[in-house]
């Protein structure tokens, strides 16, 4: 059996991002199956809205093409193995030629290139590698590739898939506790049969969105004779699970297929009556202090007991284990996963960028995942208290207060009530999507005599292609002194259940701030790969919390030798980060970890900064999602580089225009054309006009205008640089069409000073 399990996608504004809207599916039956309801969901009521963003782009000759090559890597085939063995994996994508290495984020998966096979590659992956994901790039001539996730079970049996499988007398056998390597079909669809013992519980599920694959699985089960018993999609992100328990010995049909019948789109099956955890309580705990957990899943073995939560008609197991936090979450506010966070109710993934946590398993032998986000507190964490659906149930808080609770119904509304002693703003989260909580919660803040204050609902940044914005409420509600004040949590389609969990905080605001970066990709997904002597740039993002000013600076910790990289200061919510490779570089692979840091109240503060990456180019799958590493690449050379003649910061007045003098430099010979010059994500608070070196030109001068209401303090600022330079991938064409590269240049390092004071 299953729980149907309501999608939107996203809230982007339609010149943004293009989105699938998405609507519920639609419970069509039900009927009593061995004790157990048997329900099947049909997706034939879904209607998919995609709405196509307009490219406004200037016209240029047909020769020029967008960029120089940028390695992507669009599927990996399969999508996972077991631990223990040894798969032969292909892979495919764009500008991957002369590909001889496939790297992952861990030591325990290893590859070589199979021998007279193009982009075919013999992963090995240890015994002792942990189940989970695990992100893949792929490095060839031009560099390091974007990456793709490959999934690792432990103690299962991996099955390729086998066609002709599209019938019930084709259907393909396979045993419980199998993972089956498979890809969609075009208009039609994939059929396993296994056998299953009367009262056995299994968990059938998909692997698809979840390991980057565009693949929409939907599942059905049936019995040997071809009756119905259900049927799922959607129930972790876009993948699909069917809960279910066996209702006589016999042979069982498991029917997988893309909800629009695409074909091509890799997949895994996993069929398991293994441990499968589903979430835990409390989503919280505090930092450094070891918690009492309730594990609820299936199939959580001899020590665990019936909960009275239930998905569906089935109820979960329960257990209780101590689980004490990592250490440096707290410290750095970081987050550490398992599994990427990949499976959230809606794209985009970056949900987890202003998270601080990370994530637990049950523990147990043959434990298939997923792994569950905890939230890490400051504070204490309370349990909430029903009945407390009501303003006069109102759960009396403490300020600070970390409430871990769930909305446990259908049209379930929980109330909290709080009298603060001092008068004024107070920052108010829910944490919900972020720990894959399910619901699209919002707050609305209520005064004595009932009326609204404030209501808090979506917020994040989205800066090219990161995209961070998300469903659960956050900010701030001004509140006085020694008056009861009621909050109202509540999931903004009124549903619920076992799996829609939330975390409510509520604090006087403490400054801070967390810290993404991701590389600028242009036109599409792509690695971080620098040319020799040149400079390529990361995108980095901040999301101030608690009314965190800034400035914030970043800086690489023990950086790579031949790496260059130049200190960034952000001001604001976002800013660049410049990556030089020096002109004797070596080509290699280099892994980069990025430390920022700001103040407050003198304190300095220290926090990681977690790299991200865009999927696809799809406007139905390209989200954000966290990376565990940040790959930089070195490869040939860079066609021109452009930085002032400065080596230490300039020193201007706010109010005050400043002389720059900007060096070109040459380095591919027919690299001749002219060389526009114009700001890259300026602070608004600085002009500089589009400058342009002419053919002839290695030097120019440029007037920056600071404004006066500038504030002081250090400044990193980075010019695009844009030129049409003649390329082939075929080093000895005769002729060699014009390619527009648009590189970063070395920082403009400014120091502003106040006005004098009149």
């Amino acid at each position: 059996m299953f729980s149907p399990c309501f999608r939107r996608r996203s809230h982007s504004a339609l010149a943004a991002t293009c989105r699938t809207l998405l609507g519920t599916s639609r419970v069509v039956g039900s009927g009593w199956c061995g004790g157990a309801a048997a329900v099947r969901v049909l997706g034939a009521d879904r209607v998919r809205l995609v709405v196509g963003a307009i490219l406004l782009a200037a016209v240029l000759p047909a020769a020029v093409r967008a960029e120089l090559p940028m390695p992507r890597l669009d599927r990996l085939l399969p999508l996972g193995a077991v631990a223990g063995t040894t798969v032969e994996v292909e892979v495919a994508g764009a500008d991957l030629e002369d590909a001889k290495a496939l790297v992952f984020d861990s030591d325990g998966l290893t590859a070589t290139l199979v021998e007279g096979k193009e982009r075919r590659f013999q992963v090995t992956i240890a015994p002792e590698t942990p189940a989970g994901t695990y992100d893949a790039w792929v490095l060839s001539r031009y560099g390091v590739s974007s990456p793709r996730l490959f999934y690792i079970a432990r103690e299962m049996n991996a099955v390729g898939e086998v066609e002709p499988n599209n019938s019930d007398d084709k259907a393909q056998a396979i045993q419980v506790n199998s993972l089956v390597q498979g890809s969609s079909d075009q208009n039609d669809q994939d059929m396993f049969r296994f056998s299953a013992k009367s009262g056995q519980r299994l968990v059938v599920r998909t692997l698809a969105s979840k390991l980057d694959s565009m693949m929409d699985p939907t599942l059905s089960l049936a019995s040997a004779s071809g009756q119905p018993l259900a049927s799922n999609g959607d129930y972790f992100g876009r993948d699909a699970l069917i809960d279910f328990v066996a209702p006589a010995d016999g042979d069982y049909l498991v029917t997988v297929s893309d909800l629009s019948f695409r074909g091509g789109h890799p997949y895994l099956l996993a069929v398991s009556d293994g441990p499968q955890l589903e979430n835990v309580s409390p989503r919280a705990i505090r930092a450094g202090q070891a918690t009492e957990l309730r594990f609820f899943g299936r199939n959580l073995g001899a020590g665990a007991a019936a909960s009275l939560l239930r998905v569906g008609d089935l109820p979960l197991d329960e257990l209780t284990r101590a689980v004490t936090p990592p250490a440096d979450v707290a410290a750095l506010r970081a987050f550490r996963f398992l599994e990427h966070p990949t499976d959230h109710t809606t794209l985009p993934t970056a949900a987890t960028d202003t998270l601080t946590g990370f994530q637990v398993r049950a523990g147990l032998p043959r434990e298939q995942g997923p792994a569950v986000p905890v939230l890490v507190s400051d504070h204490d964490v309370s349990a909430e208290r029903e009945p407390n659906d009501s303003p006069d149930q109102a759960q009396p808080l403490t300020v600070p207060a970390v409430v871990s609770a769930r909305f446990d119904a259908a049209r379930d509304g929980d109330y909290y009530e709080l009298e603060v002693a001092e008068a004024g703003a107070y920052s108010i989260d829910v944490y919900c999507e972020r720990i894959g909580g399910r619901a699209d919660a919002y707050v609305a803040v209520l005064d004595e005599q009932g009326n609204r204050v404030v209501e808090l609902d979506d917020y994040g940044h989205r800066v090219n292609a990161f995209d961070g914005h998300l469903r659960d409420p956050s900010g701030q509600a001004n509140l006085a002194a020694k008056k009861k004040y009621r909050l109202l949590v509540q999931d903004r389609y009124r549903r619920g259940g076992a799996r829609y969990q939330y975390v409510l905080s509520v604090r006087k605001p403490t400054p801070d701030f967390f810290v993404a970066a991701i590389h600028r990709q242009n036109p599409g997904p792509g690695g971080t790969t620098i040319g020799r002597g040149g400079a390529t740039h990361l995108d980095v993002i901040v999301h101030a919390t608690d009314g965190f000013t800034g400035p914030v600076s970043i800086v690489a910790e023990n950086p790579p030798p031949g790496i260059l990289v130049e200190p960034a200061v952000i001001h604001g919510n976002s800013g660049q980060l410049v990556l030089r490779a020096e002109a004797n570089a070596p080509d290699a692979l280099h892994w980069l970890t990025l430390i920022a840091t700001g103040t407050r109240d003198g304190e300095t503060l220290r926090r990681e900064v977690r790299p991200y990456v865009r999927v696809s180019n799809d406007a139905n799958y390209s989200s954000s999602r966290p990376t565990r590493r940040l790959p930089i690449a070195v490869r040939d050379v860079a066609p021109f580089a452009v930085r002032t003649d400065s080596t230490t910061p300039i020193a201007v007045q706010a109010g005050q225009k400043v002389d720059l003098k900007l060096l070109l430099e040459r380095r591919w010979a027919d690299a001749k054309n002219a060389v526009t010059v114009q700001p890259l994500g300026f602070p608004g608070n600085f002009k500089l006009g589009n400058q342009e070196f002419k053919p002839d030109m290695g030097e120019l001068s440029a007037t920056l205008e600071v404004a006066a209401n500038t504030r002081p303090g250090d400044y990193a600022l980075v010019l695009l640089c844009q030129s049409q330079v003649p390329f082939s991938k075929d080093a000895a064409a005769a002729t060699k069409p014009n390619t527009l590269v648009a590189l970063p240049s070395f920082p403009v390092r400014l120091t502003v000073t106040p006005p004098p004071k009149p």
